[in-house]
């Protein structure tokens, strides 16, 4: 049996240029929600979840709108988070990035963060397919988890907006990631949220 795991980046949002923690979605956040529910308007959804922030819960309530049969129950296993701290085996490049991270902020994405994975990384006794919509760490944290890879390697691991990322968990084998930040539903001035443009 397998757990399939749609991991959905929420939608642009308005103004995050500016540093601000949340806020509604941006116009090209809006139309790049529509897009992942329309790609995703084929699957079987067995449950949907959300990070309770507002770019995700507005990215959500679009996605259901076109997944009728849907509502996203909001997790706090899915908020933006530092999902680990820096570790002796890290590479130097990433140290600068944990200068404006707290103690407290790395403990708390660590638990939660193991939480999140003990919730949906582990196998079902049916097949089933769920949605959880969430932030860029997060998925970042998955996709490490289903390498087996270090703990700080979700470091790195870059997901769009409206990016569709998927991971098969099963009862006898490793988990597999069967696709990784899927753009294929966004034309190119729809790609936003990675370091490098994505035109093709």
């Amino acid at each position: 049996m397998s757990r399939f795991l749609y991991l959905v980046r929420h939608g642009e949002q308005r103004d995050a240029e500016f540093g601000l923690p949340d806020g509604p979605l941006s116009p090209r956040g809006v139309r790049q929600a529509r897009a992942i529910a329309e790609r995703l308007g084929g699957v079987p959804f067995d449950a949907a979840f959300t990070s309770p922030l507002q770019r995700a819960q507005e990215t959500a309530q679009i996605m259901t709108e076109r997944l009728p049969s849907l509502e996203a129950e909001p997790s706090t296993l899915l908020m933006d988070c530092i999902p680990s701290g820096p570790s002796p085996d890290m590479p130097h490049a990433f140290e600068a990035f944990f200068r404006s991270v707290t103690p407290e902020e790395i403990d708390a994405g660590e638990a939660q963060m193991s939480d999140a994975l003990a919730e949906w990384m582990t196998p079902s006794r049916e097949d089933r397919h769920e949605l959880l919509i969430t932030h860029n760490f997060v998925i970042a944290a998955f996709v490490a988890h289903a390498f087996g890879a270090a703990a700080w390697r979700w470091m790195g691991v870059n997901q769009a907006n409206c990016g569709l990322t998927i991971i098969r968990v099963r009862s006898a084998k490793p988990p597999v990631l069967l696709t990784h930040n899927d753009l294929g539903h966004l034309p190119a001035e729809l790609r936003t949220g990675l370091p490098v443009d994505q035109p093709y």
